[in-house]
């Protein structure tokens, strides 16, 4: 069958982001998660990081050194920077260690290997080396080497003052301006990846989370079959998968919302109650918490029997941090914050944090035992 007598496929079998990224493809993220708005913002970043730290490094500098005031490398680490921020190549300890120690080498090289040739592959091969020993690799680490074997008179006559002055007080005003701007566009800089899910009664176990579904063992085998190194930590990646596990259930059970299974006579306690009061709700009613409320009736926390074993008094200092949502939500959404081996119950809540309703754990799991589909003998 040629390609004319092939039937086109259906406009609505094709899945929305697909249709806009079909429709924009000049503008379509090559990575993931990437948006026209986070590269521009990105660009303004680089303009913003890469001229100021040519500015201070004039000012420190003069304008009579023959150094150079930025190296060229530097213009990749702030695409990595600005551009891919939490990517591992880009966090602070990689530009700055990354560059300076790479910068070292190619000193190192220059000085004792005088073929050009045979100067510029070890001083790439032994700099990749070094930065992944040091857990710092950059990839402009390796143009940074090649400046400081092929970067000309300038450069050869610095010696061993290049990999810290340009390189090194670069790479560090590049980061200390990352940080300043991350910072202000409301962006996590240095990224932090997503902590390991502990269990939360000390006990061997492992975490509820982890007990059905894939491990992080899985993830690390499945990067072993697949044989490439991606540009992502474990942990974050380990995030990401679970994220899509719960936005799957959303795309197949969201349309069920907590408004719909929520208890909407729900037992609470005053801020300036008694703790004993507290207790014996929580006693009468069998309900492991108990929300806490002032005196226009607005949210306030939550108390449970941990928090008042062997306490008196009133609630406001035992009581803890409420898990809220709104009536909106869809119910499935609950799962991450009530399967976290701490959390008993959501308190659904209006816009003014008054108390709409409470779903608890064995509301949810009431809910999921329906929409799993009875097994046919």
């Amino acid at each position: 069958m040629t390609d004319s007598q092939r039937p086109e496929r259906a406009e609505g079998s094709i899945p929305a982001s697909a249709q806009r990224r079909r429709g924009f493809k000049f503008f379509a993220p090559i990575l993931a998660g990437a948006s026209l708005r986070e590269r521009m913002v990105a660009c303004v970043g680089a303009l913003v990081g890469i001229a100021l730290t040519a500015l201070i490094c004039r000012f420190v500098l003069g304008d009579h050194t023959s150094l150079p005031l930025i190296v060229a490398p530097l213009g990749a680490s702030a695409v990595l920077l600005f551009a891919v921020p939490a990517s591992p190549l880009a966090q602070p300890w990689s530009i700055i260690g990354g560059n300076t120690i790479s910068a070292l080498i190619g000193v190192i090289i220059a000085h004792f290997v005088h073929d050009q040739i045979l100067a510029i592959g070890f001083g790439v091969s032994i700099a990749i080396a070094a930065m992944s020993f040091a857990r710092c690799l950059h990839p402009p680490g390796g143009a940074t080497a090649l400046t400081a074997i092929i970067g000309g008179p300038a450069v050869t006559s610095a010696g061993f003052l290049f990999p810290f002055i340009p390189v090194g007080l670069n790479s560090l005003l590049l980061v200390a301006l990352g940080l300043l701007f991350h910072k202000l566009s409301r962006h996590t800089y240095p990224h932090r990846p997503a902590a390991p899910l502990p269990n939360p009664h000390q006990t061997r176990d492992i975490s509820p989370e982890l007990r059905a579904g894939f491990t992080p063992e899985d993830i690390d085998k499945a990067l072993e079959a697949l044989k490439e190194t991606f540009d992502i930590a474990p942990d974050d990646l380990e995030s990401l998968l679970r994220q899509v596990e719960l936005q799957a259930m959303l795309r197949t059970h969201g349309s069920i919302l907590c408004e719909d299974i929520m208890s909407r006579d729900v037992v609470t306690v005053g801020v300036w109650d008694d703790v004993e009061l507290a207790r014996t709700r929580l006693i009468r009613h069998n309900v492991r918490t108990l929300p806490v409320i002032d005196r226009q009736g607005h949210l306030v926390g939550t108390i449970g029997l941990r928090e008042i074993l062997g306490s008196t008094g009133d609630m406001s200092a035992r009581m803890s941090p409420a898990s809220t949502a709104a009536a909106s939500t869809p119910a499935v959404a609950l799962l991450p914050t009530l399967t976290d081996g701490r959390t008993h119950a959501v308190i659904i809540i209006d816009r003014d944090q008054t108390i709409a309703g409470l779903i608890t754990q064995t509301d949810l799991l009431a809910t999921i035992a329906k929409l799993v589909p009875a097994q046919s003998g």
